[in-house]
C-alpha cells in the first residue's frame, strides 16, 4: 500500500452533512466553522471565496477543499462581499438540504449551483496533515473529462442519498466525503515543488515513502533507524538526514509521535484495555507506554480515558 494510504488509514471523516446552494443575484455569505472541514463542488455557473485572505474562483466542475479554518466567505462572481450575512443558523435548521441565495433585490433564475458539504473529524489524527495545508486546497486538476465525471458522480450520489432514506446512508456518505478528500490531498501534494519544506513531500520521495508506509502500517513493530533504512534502500545515515530534511524531525521522533497519536485515537474508542493498546502501538511493558504518553499528553492513558468519557456524558 502507498504511503498516502496508509498515512490516512486512520483519519476518518463523519457527521457528514451536505446542502445544495443556488445562488441569484448579487448574493454572499459567510460561515463560521471550528475543527471542521468543508467541501465545495460547483455544479453549474462560478463564486468567489476568501479563505483567511486567500482569494480563489472556482467555476463549474470545479472542487475545492477547506481544510482548517474559522471563517470564510463566499460571494458571486464581481461582487462586493463586505456586507456578507451570516449562514451559519440557515445550515443548522436546514431539513431539506437545499437553501436559495440571493440579495433582496435581485430574485430571479439561478446562476450558480453548489453543493457545500462540512465533516467531522479525529482532531489528533489529522493534526500534523492540517497543519502544513494551505486555507483552500486548489480544485482538482485532473484530466477534464477525469474531473467531470468524478464531479458528475458525487452529484448523482449525494442526489440519490436525499431523495431515498436508505440503510447505511451516514456511512455512505462519510466514505464519499472521505474518497472527496484524498482526490484534493493526493492533487495537492502530486503538484508539490521538489524545492519545498513541506513534509508532504516525503510522500513523493521514492525512498521515505516506503519508510513512511512501514511505520503506519505496523507501528507495533520495533523498527530501528537500520530496519527503515533497509526498507527505504539506503544507508543508515543518508537516510536518517534525508528524512530529517524533509519530514522535518529524526524517522524515530516521528514514529513515536504516531504511535501516541494512534493510541490517544484507540483510547477514546474505548475498545480495548490500555494493556492491549500498548501493545498495539508497540510498547514492551504498560509502564513505559504510560511515561511515554503523558510525556505528549501531560495525563496518564487511565486519565485521558476517563476524561474523554467525562467529556463524551456531557455533550
Amino acid at each position: 500500500m502507498d504511503a498516502l494510504s496508509m498515512l490516512l488509514e486512520n483519519v476518518h471523516l463523519c457527521e457528514t452533512k451536505y446542502y445544495c446552494l443556488q445562488g441569484s443575484g448579487n448574493w454572499s455569505y459567510s460561515i463560521t466553522r471550528r475543527d471542521t472541514l468543508l467541501f465545495y463542488v460547483v455544479v453549474s455557473g462560478s463564486f468567489c471565496i476568501n479563505v483567511n485572505g486567500s482569494l480563489r474562483q472556482a467555476h463549474a466542475g470545479d472542487m475545492i477543499m477547506i481544510p482548517n479554518t474559522y471563517q470564510h466567505v463566499s460571494y458571486a462572481t464581481d461582487y462586493n462581499s463586505d456586507n456578507a450575512k451570516a449562514l451559519d443558523d440557515k445550515l443548522l435548521n436546514c431539513k431539506e438540504h437545499a437553501i436559495t441565495l440571493n440579495d433582496d433585490d435581485d430574485i430571479g433564475e439561478s446562476n450558480s449551483c453548489l453543493i457545500l458539504i462540512e465533516c467531522q473529524y479525529d482532531k489528533e489524527m489529522i493534526r500534523p496533515l492540517l497543519s502544513v495545508l494551505p486555507s483552500i486546497l486548489p480544485e482538482i486538476q485532473a484530466l477534464p473529462e477525469s474531473r467531470s465525471e468524478f464531479i458528475d458522480v458525487v452529484i448523482k450520489l449525494l442526489a440519490l442519498e436525499s431523495e431515498y432514506e436508505r440503510m447505511g446512508k451516514t456511512a455512505v456518505i462519510n466514505h464519499w466525503a472521505s474518497i472527496m478528500m484524498i482526490e484534493c490531498l493526493r492533487t495537492y501534494i502530486e503538484s508539490l515543488p521538489d524545492a519545498t519544506d513541506n513534509w508532504l513531500q516525503a510522500l513523493k520521495d521514492p525512498y521515505l515513502a516506503k519508510a513512511l508506509a512501514v511505520m503506519h502500517d505496523k507501528p507495533n513493530y520495533n523498527w530501528t533507524i537500520h530496519k527503515l533504512a533497509e526498507v527505504a534502500g539506503m544507508s543508515r545515515s543518508s537516510f536518517a538526514q534525508r528524512f530529517k530534511d524533509i519530514v522535518g524531525v529524526p524517522p524515530l521522533t516521528y514514529l513515536i509521535d504516531y504511535r501516541l497519536r494512534l493510541a490517544a485515537r484507540y483510547l477514546r474508542l474505548q475498545q480495548n484495555s490500555i494493556s492491549r493498546i500498548s501493545e498495539l502501538v508497540g510498547y514492551a511493558s504498560d509502564s513505559t507506554f504510560s511515561q511515554a504518553f503523558k510525556r505528549v499528553h501531560g495525563v496518564s492513558p487511565k486519565a485521558y480515558r476517563q476524561q474523554y468519557q467525562k467529556k463524551t456524558r456531557v455533550q
